[in-house]
């Protein structure tokens, strides 16, 4: 009996400042987002990418990405994308793009990653608030 249907692994996520295609159609991420380092907040970050790539599957599905504010509830920004895996050696490189994300506050923010509602992971992403050198600390 063969499979008609195999929900994929996702063997990467990673949160950049920029996804671009090269002209051989290769993808190449810019500024791998460790943490976000602002100098005041609240701040707007004008674009924020999402690349994930699916492996192992076989059949449509429906990728949904979720960024998490840190009380754990509030969803900041999110988005949806339809793929499909016609062989499970194959693979899907995914790019999500939230533009306009205010953070309010510092803390740890999270990026969520299900298909077809299972969740695949969900990671932190530290907002830190350190000003510039020569900026004066912000007062309490």
């Amino acid at each position: 009996m063969q499979a008609t249907r195999i929900l994929p692994d996702l063997q990467c996520s990673l949160m950049c400042e920029e996804v671009r295609q090269e002209a051989n159609g290769n993808l190449f991420l810019i500024g791998v987002v460790n943490l976000v380092r602002v100098p005041q907040l609240p701040i707007v970050a004008g674009r924020i990418c999402i690349y994930n790539r699916w492996t192992a599957g076989l059949g449509q599905f429906n990728e949904n990405v979720r960024l998490i504010a840190p009380d754990q509830t509030t969803v900041l920004s999110s988005g949806e994308m339809k793929f499909e895996l016609r062989d499970p050696a194959m693979s899907a490189s995914n790019v999500m793009f939230f533009g306009q994300v205010k953070f309010e506050t510092a803390g740890t923010y999270y990026i969520e990653v299900l298909v077809d509602d299972v969740m695949k992971l969900r990671y932190p992403v530290p907002v830190v608030l350190a000003p510039m050198p020569n900026q004066p600390a912000e007062k309490k």
